[in-house]
C-alpha cells in the first residue's frame, strides 16, 4: 500500500514531466505520463486495498476479507476520512458474523467519520438498529430503522426493513 502523501507527489511530479514531453513533442509519453498521474489521483480518492476488500465481500469471503483489511496498519494516517469510514463499515459487517459489541463500535465509528453512499449509510443504520434491538433497545433501533428507511431512496432495503419493523412489535 502506497502513503497518499507520496501519491499526490508521484501523480504532481507525472503531470509536470507529461506536459514537459508535450512540450517536447513527445505527444505519445506525455499523454501516458498524464493518464498514470491520473490513475494515482484515483487511487488517492479510492484506496486500492479498500476495493479488493469490497470485492472479497461480495463473494461473502469474510475471512478474505479481514486478512485485506489488516494491510491497512494505520487507517489514520493512510486513508482520507471517507475511506476510513467505507474501512469500519467493511469492519463492521465481518464483525456483525462473530461479535456484535464490536460491530456495534465499528459501525457507529463509520458514522461518524461518514460514508459517501447513501445506500451504504441506510445498510450500516440498519445493521446497527438490528443491533439495537438484540440488547433490547428499542427507542433507539426504531430511530436508526426510520433513518434507514429515509435513505433508502432506491428501495433495495425494503424488504429487510419491514422485516424489522415486524420484528420490533414483538419487542
Amino acid at each position: 500500500m502506497i502513503p497518499k502523501i507520496i501519491k499526490l507527489i508521484a501523480s504532481i511530479l507525472l503531470l509536470g514531466y507529461g506536459v514537459y514531453q508535450i512540450t517536447e513533442t513527445f505527444i505519445g509519453n506525455g499523454i501516458f505520463l498524464i493518464i498514470l498521474s491520473i490513475l494515482l489521483i484515483v487511487l488517492y480518492f479510492k484506496n486500492e486495498v479498500l476495493i479488493f476488500a469490497f470485492l472479497s465481500l461480495r463473494k461473502q469471503n469474510f475471512d478474505r476479507t479481514e486478512k485485506i483489511l489488516k494491510l491497512i496498519k494505520n487507517p489514520k494516517s493512510a486513508l482520507v476520512q471517507k475511506q476510513q469510514g467505507f474501512y469500519y463499515y467493511l469492519h463492521g459487517l465481518i464483525q456483525s458474523q462473530k461479535n456484535l459489541s464490536i460491530a456495534e463500535k465499528y459501525f457507529r465509528e463509520s458514522l461518524k467519520l461518514g460514508l459517501s453512499m447513501k445506500h451504504d449509510l441506510a445498510m450500516a443504520k440498519l445493521s446497527l438498529a438490528g443491533i439495537m434491538m438484540q440488547k433490547r433497545r428499542k427507542r433507539e433501533a426504531q430511530g436508526l430503522l426510520t433513518e434507514a428507511k429515509n435513505l433508502d431512496t432506491h428501495n433495495m432495503l425494503t424488504a429487510q426493513i419491514k422485516l424489522m419493523q415486524e420484528q420490533m412489535k414483538r419487542i
